[in-house]
């Protein structure tokens, strides 16, 4: 659509919110807030990394990191258990998972 200058006839259109099929993808929470609910309940902190490895784990595709480790043997650290679990709470509260 357009708006013109000499423009006499328009279109109203209504979208109801309800109606939107909005998927928990869509809706997601950021790193950061991922980061700080889990602070707020468990009093640690989680990493990106951490974040971006249980999301992987669960199938939450994220676009490709162009920033990789300049290691040439690609390790990386794996997230601990204990705030693999937080991490997993925490999408599941933002209802992602």
């Amino acid at each position: 659509m357009s708006k013109l200058k000499s423009a006499t006839q328009h279109i109203e259109v209504e979208v109801a919110t309800k109606d939107l099929n909005i998927t928990s993808v869509e809706a997601k929470a950021t790193y950061n807030k991922i980061r700080e609910w889990v602070e707020n309940n468990y009093e640690f902190s989680v990493t990106n990394l951490y974040i971006a490895q249980v999301k992987r784990k669960h199938g939450i595709l994220e676009h490709e990191n162009y920033n990789q480790t300049g290691n040439s043997d690609g390790k990386q650290p794996q997230c601990p258990p204990d705030k693999e679990k937080a991490i997993e709470e925490a999408l599941k509260h933002f209802k992602m998972i």
